[in-house]
């Protein structure tokens, strides 16, 4: 299962009136909106949302009917049993040829402030400044242990350049922590705190 699928199947069965939908659909052979929502005092079209979503997940089976030619749906269940099912290991790592061989640096007056830790040698947060004027807002990033050492020996706005590789060596952080480096090094780079030797 995707994301976007499960977001769908999450958003839904996390409703208050779920269990009493699943409820009548195990009891009842087939069911239409207007019969589940006049069941569960709920409006027809919560229910048609519902029983949509269901069945775009193809967990229900949706019929089209017709009384006095009027067409409807009827919804059955597919299958008894629903499962969630992400498959993690098909989310890729942030990490390509070359990206350890970028050269960056602290950017010179960002208005960041990257607030030393109590034993004064790893970055713990980093805050900074979106907008402008009253739209101004403070963004507060959380580090890991190993990106607060990245941090910490980033090169200053007027130093050399250096390759994020030779920043994690300095640093002492492994290489397989590649992927957590280079995540906090796109979003400095989107606020405009750290720069990029192109």
């Amino acid at each position: 299962m995707d994301f976007k699928t499960a977001a769908i199947l999450g958003t839904y069965i996390s409703k208050s009136y779920a269990e009493d939908f699943f409820k009548l659909l195990v009891n009842y052979q087939d069911i239409s909106a207007s019969e589940a929502a006049s069941r569960l005092g709920l409006h027809i079209r919560t229910a048609q949302d519902f029983l949509d979503a269901m069945a775009s997940l193809d967990i229900l089976e949706k019929v089209e009917v017709y009384e006095k030619k009027r067409p409807y749906y009827r919804y059955s269940l597919k299958t008894q049993r629903i499962q969630m099912d992400i498959d993690l290991t098909k989310i890729e790592k942030k990490r390509s040829a070359g990206d350890l061989d970028r050269l960056i640096r602290e950017k010179a007056n960002t208005g960041a402030n990257f607030a030393l830790s109590k034993n004064g040698k790893t970055i713990s947060h980093v805050v900074v400044w979106s907008g402008d004027g009253r739209d101004r807002k403070e963004h507060r990033i959380s580090l890991t242990r190993s990106q607060g050492m990245f941090l910490y020996n980033l090169p200053f706005p007027n130093a050399e350049f250096l390759s994020i590789a030779e920043v994690m060596d300095k640093a002492n952080v492994e290489a397989d922590l590649a992927p957590e480096i280079l995540d906090i090094v796109e979003l400095l780079l989107k606020y405009d705190v750290i720069e990029e030797k192109l």
